[in-house]
């Protein structure tokens, strides 16, 4: 077992412990352990995500471009231009700027464009959503976001480990939850957060979203996945809050891992990626399925 090598919060928590270092730090080395790669090569990896997933957030919020389909498109760009009048919103810049990324990098998706699925293309929306945006407003140099991506890396690989980031296997709870998790873990670091903090936001976050059907109209990622990575990104932020104001989660992150693992055993397929259910068999998801030469499915009632 090499020194950072970690599958559990649990194992994070002691190594952060043990060695004085934050989870974002821990994920960098363990990250270097495990690819054979120096710190730098991994920084420098971390940086070219970091990158890619800005180019998307910045071309999404300045197109009205619509998806093949004509289903999404354009609305990153609503959300970021109601920023400069935010009198209008009950949210504030931090939050209505988030969605409007996140929004942002889902649209640059369904439109082909170039992104980072972190964790997964259907998720992909929330990290930079919450991170970039939080950023932006603490005014945080490179760094402090580079390692709020590393924590919600690490968050993401327990995940994976332990459960599953496929929607496919395990519903939306897999995807927009995971990215939910990790994010609200990343914002958390990135606001000088705790180890324990972090896994409590992260375990507040993901609970919200256990269960959460994968219901995608036509089997396309585009609705309702993109909407709901922009509200994932309030999820995200109320979760840092509540753990920064000493909220604890009494279910500890590796047991609600594990309940979401179960969740997906126990979860109809119908409810997991395929379009049989849910909104896809809706009349409007129907009528996508028309338009795509799909069966159209009644809906079991």
């Amino acid at each position: 077992m090499n020194i950072y090598e970690f599958h559990t919060a649990e194992d994070i928590i002691h190594l952060c412990r043990k060695h004085k270092l934050s989870i974002g730090e821990i994920a960098k080395r363990y990250e270097a352990e495990r690819s054979g790669k120096s710190m730098p090569a991994v920084r420098n990896k971390m940086k070219q995500t970091r990158d890619v997933m800005y180019e998307a957030v910045k071309k999404g919020i300045h197109s009205t471009q619509k998806s093949k389909m004509g289903m999404v498109g354009g609305d990153a760009y609503k959300i970021y231009k109601a920023l400069g009048n935010t009198a209008d919103m009950m949210g504030n810049k931090v939050t209505v700027r988030a969605m409007a990324y996140a929004v942002a990098v889902g649209e640059q998706n369904a439109c082909m464009g170039r992104i980072v699925a972190f964790p997964t293309a259907g998720g992909a929306g929330v990290v930079p959503g919450v991170l970039f945006s939080s950023a932006e407003h603490f005014k945080a140099g490179k760094r402090k976001l580079l390692n709020g991506m590393f924590c919600a890396s690490a968050v993401g690989l327990i995940i994976a480990e332990g459960a599953t980031l496929s929607a496919a296997k395990g519903g939306c709870q897999a995807e927009v939850g995971a990215g939910v998790a990790m994010a609200a873990a990343g914002l958390t670091e990135m606001r000088g957060g705790t180890p324990e903090q972090c896994f409590h936001s992260s375990a507040m976050a993901l609970k919200s979203y256990l269960g959460l059907a994968c219901d995608p109209l036509g089997g396309l990622v585009e609705v309702p996945c993109i909407k709901r990575n922009a509200l994932g990104c309030m999820v995200a932020i109320g979760a840092s809050d509540l753990s920064i104001a000493g909220v604890k989660s009494f279910i500890p992150f590796d047991e609600v891992v594990l309940a979401m693992k179960n969740i997906a055993k126990i979860m109809s397929p119908k409810l997991r990626e395929t379009a049989l259910g849910g909104l896809a068999v809706t009349k409007t998801g129907n009528m996508i399925k028309r338009k795509l030469g799909m069966k159209i499915t009644p809906m079991d009632l």
